[in-house]
């Protein structure tokens, strides 16, 4: 199986200040808007899923709806896949990405590809899982706005076949 790792187009909450923290339920900006249909025309060409998997947050559910009408794939959206919440440790955030992981991997065997679509900090602990890194880490992927990374699942392997691209916005 193939996922389709994809973080939301620009949304009001990314003009806000730099100590933000996700948490506002706000949605795309006019920026945002034309990202998603370039990225959502791009998938289309190029990758275009079975089912999409989506965090419940506005800005989220604004970029299902493109790549969805687009693609004409059905949608699922999980409250699991939003961006770290105040009150949630580190660790807590983690855990929540592997779990919804594991969700999706186990509820998406139908599908050759899906594409998840979820905000940059979902977005890196996902892949922390992905790779196995230990819990306590320094690391942290990048994934500009409308960014897409590609996992496989193969027999015996998994493998990142690229990570943030974003060609559709050139």
């Amino acid at each position: 199986m193939q996922i389709l790792l994809i973080r939301h187009g620009e949304s009001e909450d990314d003009l806000l200040d730099e100590n933000y923290d996700g948490n506002k339920d706000l949605p795309l900006t006019p920026t945002g808007r034309i990202q998603v249909e370039k990225m959502s025309e791009r998938v289309l060409k190029e990758f275009p899923p079975n089912f999409i998997w989506s965090s419940t947050l506005k800005r989220a559910i604004e970029t299902t709806e493109v790549l969805s009408n687009i693609i004409g794939c059905p949608v699922k959206y999980i409250d699991n896949l939003r961006e770290q919440q105040e009150s949630e440790s580190n660790l807590e955030f983690r855990l929540r990405g592997e779990t919804v992981l594991s969700f999706i991997k186990e509820n998406s065997k139908a599908y050759n590809r899906i594409a998840v679509i979820t905000h940059g900090g979902m977005i890196t602990k996902i892949l922390e899982s992905f790779v196995q890194l230990p819990y306590e880490n320094n690391i942290w992927f990048n994934t500009n706005n409308t960014g897409i990374h590609c996992l496989d699942y193969l027999k015996d392997l998994q493998v990142i076949r690229f990570g943030n691209s974003t060609s559709h916005l050139d």
